[in-house]
């Protein structure tokens, strides 16, 4: 009986000082809370893609361009060249008076032109296979393709004149006829005469 009182005691003091242990480690328990949740892991992210190609090339032109099917037209003459007129088969110019070797005495004398195969017209009149007298003193046929020059060396005669009275220095002196269209141009072939030489006394 002793014993079992002795036993009784002993486990009436255990019991107390376990509950004391259990509230003194309840706290510290609450304290630290719930234990923290591990965040899920992430799938790892795409890389990023590429831009997209074009499906396609850019379409190439099917065709080159095309060409003109019709050639340009050459120019007729050169630039800065005047057009010449065409003259008529057996066109022919030619001095009447004076010959060639004729002697004159005093400065002035007629001049006599003649034509044939063609016909007078005055200078700015275009009328087909006409033109008018050019009388060349002293110097050689000028350019073919451009207008005759207009000074005492190449005389006009643009209104339509076919004989006219000259005065020359005494000395030699060569005489040319040669025929100009409307805008003082040769023909073409050009229409010349033959040079006559005279001497003015």
């Amino acid at each position: 009986m002793r014993m079992s009182a002795i036993a009784l005691l002993v486990l009436g003091m255990a019991l107390p000082l376990a509950a004391q242990a259990q509230d003194a480690t309840a706290p510290a328990d609450e304290a630290k809370g719930p234990p923290p949740t591990e965040a899920a892991p992430q799938p790892p992210a795409e890389p990023p893609q590429p831009p997209a190609e074009q499906s396609q090339p850019p379409a190439e032109t099917s065709q080159p361009p095309a060409a003109s099917s019709q050639p340009q037209a050459a120019p007729s003459q050169p630039s800065g060249r005047a057009r010449r007129l065409p003259a008529p088969p057996g066109a022919r110019v030619y001095i009447v008076w004076p010959g060639n070797g004729t002697v004159i005495n005093g400065g002035k004398f007629w001049v006599r032109m003649g034509l044939q195969n063609m016909g007078i017209a005055p200078a700015g009149v275009r009328r087909d296979n006409t033109g008018h007298h050019h009388l060349l003193i002293d110097v050689d046929l000028p350019p073919m393709d451009e207008p005759i020059p207009n000074n005492k060396n190449h005389l006009h005669f643009g209104g339509g004149q076919t004989e006219a009275r000259i005065e020359l220095p005494p000395g030699k002196h060569t005489l040319q006829l040669l025929l100009g269209d409307a805008d003082h141009v040769p023909f073409d072939p050009p229409v010349y005469s033959e040079k006559v030489t005279i001497t003015v006394r």
